[in-house]
C-alpha cells in the first residue's frame, strides 16, 4: 500500500528558510522513493481553513513514509524551517477498497 505525506502549511513567516528546507528535504524524500504529486500551484479554498500553502507526496508504501519522517537527512532539512513555518504534515495510508 502507498503512503502519502499531506501537508498544509498555515504560516510561513521566512520564505528564505521555507527554500532552505525545500531544497534539503526534496533530496531525503526522493532518496526515500518519493514522487510530488501536488508542490503549491493554483488552488480554491471551497469549504473549511484556507492554507496558503498545500503539499502531497506519494511513497511507495506507508512504511517508506514514515521512514523518510524519521530519518536524519529529513529531521535535519526540517529543522530550516520549523522554527518559522507551521503546518499540519499527515503521512497516510492507501486505502484498500
Amino acid at each position: 500500500m502507498k503512503g502519502y505525506w499531506i501537508a498544509l502549511y498555515n504560516q510561513i513567516e521566512d520564505q528564505g528558510n521555507l527554500s532552505k528546507y525545500a531544497e534539503a528535504a526534496t533530496k531525503a524524500i526522493l532518496n526515500h522513493g518519493g514522487k510530488p504529486l501536488v508542490r503549491g500551484g493554483d488552488y480554491q479554498c471551497l469549504e473549511g481553513t484556507d492554507f496558503p500553502r498545500t503539499v502531497i507526496w506519494e511513497f511507495p508504501s506507508y512504511e517508506k513514509a514514515l521512514e523518510c519522517y524519521h530519518s536524519e537527512a529529513y529531521q535535519e532539512a526540517w529543522s530550516y524551517a520549523k522554527e518559522t513555518t507551521n503546518r499540519n504534515l499527515q503521512i497516510c495510508k492507501q486505502f484498500n477498497s
